[in-house]
C-alpha cells in the first residue's frame, strides 16, 4: 500500500474531482491524505478521506466564503487579477506550513493540482509527484492558447504567435505568484523559476478533460494524459429538490457555479431570456445569493440555493452555464448541449472547446442581455446539430471511467502498483 498526499485549490470545482480520485485510489488499497484549510475539512472527511490542516492562522474557518463572495462579484480581467493575488497568498501559506506537514506525514508520493504550488515542496524533498489538471491542462505548446483566452487551438503560425504573446502577458500578470514561490525557493537553495508550466511533473500530467473535448490538434503534448470526469456520485451530499414542481416542459437548467455566482443581474437576464420559450427554467444559485435577493423574476422560474445537478442535467434540454469544467463535463456526459457565459479564469478556455466541437454556443459576459441569450437558447433548442455534437462527446466519454483511468496512470507513473500488492 502506498501513502499519498494531495494538494488542491480550495474550491468545489477542484475539491470534488480530487476527492473522487482519492476515493478510487483508496479502493485500490492505497491511503490518501488531503492537505487543506479549515473550510474544506468537513467536506474531505465526509468523503471518507484523511485530512491534514494547514494554514490555520491565515485561513480560519469562514475565510473561504469571504474570498468567494468577493470573487463572485467580479468578471473579466478583475477575476484574473484577484485570482492571481489569491493564489500567491495561498502559495506562501502552502510552502510555509505544507513543508513540515508533508515531512510529518510519511508519504511515498504527492498528487498536486496544477493550481497549487506544492510541487515546490515535492521538488525540495525529492518526493515523486503527479500533476493533476482539474481545469484545462497547462501545456508548454503554443498551438494551445492559454485557457484564460477563449480562442481555438490552431497550427497556423499567426495563432501560435498570438498564443506566445498571450503567454508572455499572463506571465507578467502572474508575477506575484512567481515572487511568492521564489521567496521559498531561494531560501531552500533552489533555482528560481519564471516560466509557466516548468514545475509540472516530469512523470505524468493527468487531466480530467476528455480527449473528445480537446482541440483537434495532433500529436498531443507528451506526458499529458487525457482521461475523463473525476466524478463520484456517492460523495455528493443529498440535496432536497421540489421534483413535483417540474411540469413536463423542456427543462432549461442554469447554474453559474459556486464561485462567481453573486451577479443578480445575470440571473435576472437568464430569467428574462427564457420567457415565452415554452420551457421550464430551473436556476441554481450555488450558495452565492438567497432567493429573496433576486426579487420578482420574469416567467416564475424554479430557483433553488443548491441543486442536485447530476440528476437535473439528465432531464435538461439545454444547460446555461458559466462554463466551469465540472458543469460542462457533467452536462456533456448526458449528451446535453450548452449555452456558455464564461465569466473568467479557465472558463473562456472551456467554452472555446465546447464551441470548437459544436456542442454549444458562447455569449460573452460583457455582451450578455436577454435578447442575445434568448437567441442563443433558441438556436441550441432548435438546431439538432448541437445535440448531436454533445451526444458524440457523450459516447466518447462513456467509454472511459475517468477516476479508474487516472488511478491506473498514477500507479504506473509512481510505480506503486507492485508495491501496493506486494
Amino acid at each position: 500500500m502506498a501513502r499519498l498526499g494531495a494538494f488542491c485549490f480550495p474550491g468545489t470545482g477542484h475539491l470534488n474531482p480530487l476527492a473522487a480520485l482519492a476515493r478510487r485510489l483508496e479502493q485500490r488499497g492505497h491511503s490518501v491524505v488531503i492537505f487543506g484549510i479549515a473550510d474544506v475539512e468537513s467536506r474531505v472527511r465526509a468523503a471518507g478521506i484523511d485530512f491534514c490542516l494547514i494554514g490555520k492562522s491565515d485561513y480560519p474557518l469562514g475565510t473561504l466564503q469571504r474570498l468567494d463572495q468577493r470573487l463572485g462579484e467580479m468578471t473579466g480581467i478583475e477575476v484574473l487579477r484577484f485570482t492571481m493575488e489569491r493564489i500567491s497568498n495561498t502559495a506562501r501559506m502552502v510552502l510555509r506550513d505544507g513543508l513540515e506537514a508533508v515531512r510529518n506525514a510519511n508519504l511515498d508520493a504527492l498528487l498536486i493540482d496544477e493550481a497549487d504550488m506544492a510541487n515546490n515542496i515535492a521538488e525540495y524533498l525529492g518526493l515523486p509527484f503527479v500533476s493533476l489538471a482539474l481545469i484545462p491542462p497547462m501545456v508548454k505548446d503554443n498551438r494551445y492558447p492559454p485557457f484564460y483566452f477563449g480562442w481555438s487551438g490552431s497550427q497556423h503560425w499567426w495563432c501560435r504567435l498570438r498564443n506566445e504573446i498571450a503567454i508572455r502577458v499572463l506571465t507578467r500578470v502572474a508575477s506575484p505568484i512567481f515572487d511568492a514561490v521564489n521567496e521559498y525557493r531561494v531560501a531552500w537553495g533552489m533555482k528560481v523559476g519564471r516560466i509557466p508550466g516548468e514545475g509540472l511533473s516530469k512523470l505524468a500530467q493527468i487531466t480530467q478533460l476528455p480527449r473528445a473535448l480537446e482541440f483537434d490538434i495532433e500529436p498531443p503534448p507528451p506526458n499529458l494524459y487525457y482521461t475523463g470526469p473525476f466524478v463520484d456520485p456517492m460523495q455528493r451530499p443529498p440535496v432536497d429538490f421540489p421534483w413535483d414542481r417540474l411540469d413536463g416542459r423542456p427543462l432549461i437548467y442554469a447554474s453559474l457555479g459556486t464561485l462567481q455566482n453573486q451577479s443578480r443581474e445575470k440571473f435576472r437576464i437568464i430569467a428574462d431570456a427564457c420567457v415565452g420559450l415554452d420551457v421550464q427554467l430551473v436556476m441554481s444559485l450555488g450558495g452565492g445569493l438567497e432567493r429573496e435577493q433576486l426579487g420578482i423574476l420574469s416567467g416564475d422560474p424554479l430557483v433553488v440555493n443548491y441543486a442536485p445537478q447530476l440528476e437535473l442535467v439528465k432531464r435538461a434540454s439545454v444547460v446555461i452555464t458559466h462554463a466551469g469544467l465540472n458543469t460542462v463535463l457533467e452536462s456533456l456526459a448526458e449528451g446535453v448541449p450548452l449555452v456558455c457565459i464564461p465569466l473568467g479564469n479557465d472558463q473562456p478556455g472551456v467554452a472555446a472547446r465546447v464551441k470548437a466541437h459544436g456542442a454549444g454556443v458562447i455569449v460573452p459576459p460583457r455582451r450578455v442581455n436577454a435578447k442575445r441569450l434568448r437567441r442563443a437558447v433558441q438556436a441550441v433548442l432548435a438546431d439538432e446539430s448541437y445535440r448531436r455534437a454533445a451526444r458524440k462527446i457523450q459516447a466518447a466519454m462513456a467509454q472511459i471511467d475517468g477516476p479508474e483511468l487516472a488511478a491506473d496512470i498514477v500507479e504506473q507513473s509512481l510505480k506503486i502498483r507492485m508495491r501496493a500488492r506486494a
